[in-house]
């Protein structure tokens, strides 16, 4: 199943989940042109497509559902993974300019509250971009890929969702018109199958992107609740076996508020 993190880190790093993670991320790049001085959050395992943020965004910050599990994020440098419930997102209220939403949806067990959060954490008129499996693509009936696993959706039901909890749908995009083959062929030409598959058959690409902007009204999303108390903990970063640490010298950070 891919619904564990580590499943999906290990897909993103073969060669047709950096083919996937180039295509969506050019999409995404078509959305968001220009982070300069934004505040960036991923929710799922967005880690792939949050990278070519690090350096312009104000802020980046990746949040992993528990029952998904985390991995460290970026390897190279500091932490900037979080574990958390999907309900309960430990990020203030108004705190977030662009929301990436991505191997989430189709797996996790409340959409709605993920909904009412993702609503509650951006600022007014801020952005979210939702990347979700396609009902009428052929990658979500294949179980070789993380898109062929958990819920699909189609364009309106993701529109619907977005509605009813005070989001308008801006602009939408579909991808993946290659098939899911791992072979060398088909991934040098899946650019190809981009374009052909943009014009000629569009309703069944792989996935379906929706950007939509958070909107002000009297009242909150439906079935909002009162604030809670939101727990979570940031990923130690992994010890090195070649740095000599002794064993139990690295030190997990506790749940905080």
């Amino acid at each position: 199943m891919y619904t564990n993190a580590i499943d999906l880190k290990e897909f993103y790093d073969t060669i047709q989940g950096r083919v996937v993670q180039r295509i969506l991320r050019q999409n995404i790049r078509k959305f968001w042109p220009d982070m300069k001085g934004q505040r960036v959050a991923g929710i799922g395992y967005a880690v792939p497509y949050l990278r070519c943020f690090i350096g312009e965004a104000e802020r980046v910050v990746a949040l992993m559902p528990m029952q998904q599990g985390a991995v460290f994020w970026p390897p190279d440098g500091k932490g900037l993974v979080s574990i958390c419930d999907e309900a309960e997102l430990p990020i203030e209220s108004n705190s977030v300019d662009r929301l990436l939403i991505v191997h989430t949806m189709n797996s996790v067990e409340n959409v709605n509250a993920l909904l009412q959060e993702a609503w509650r954490v951006l600022v007014g008129q801020g952005r979210l971009i939702v990347i979700v499996p396609n009902r009428s693509g052929i990658w979500a009936r294949m179980d070789n890929t993380p898109f062929g696993h958990g819920t699909p959706y189609s364009l309106g039901q993701i529109r619907t969702f977005l509605k009813q909890y005070m989001f308008v749908p801006e602009r939408t995009e579909r991808a993946l018109f290659f098939p899911p083959a791992s072979s060398r062929l088909m991934l040098s030409l899946s650019a190809a199958w981009e374009r052909i598959g943009r014009k000629l058959f569009n309703a069944f690409g792989g996935v379906n992107i929706v950007e939509a902007t958070k909107q002000l009204y009297a009242g909150t999303p439906v079935g909002a609740s009162a604030s809670v108390q939101r727990r979570f903990m940031t990923m130690p970063k992994p010890i090195s076996t070649t740095s000599g640490a002794k064993r139990g010298s690295s030190k997990i950070p506790h749940s905080v508020r």
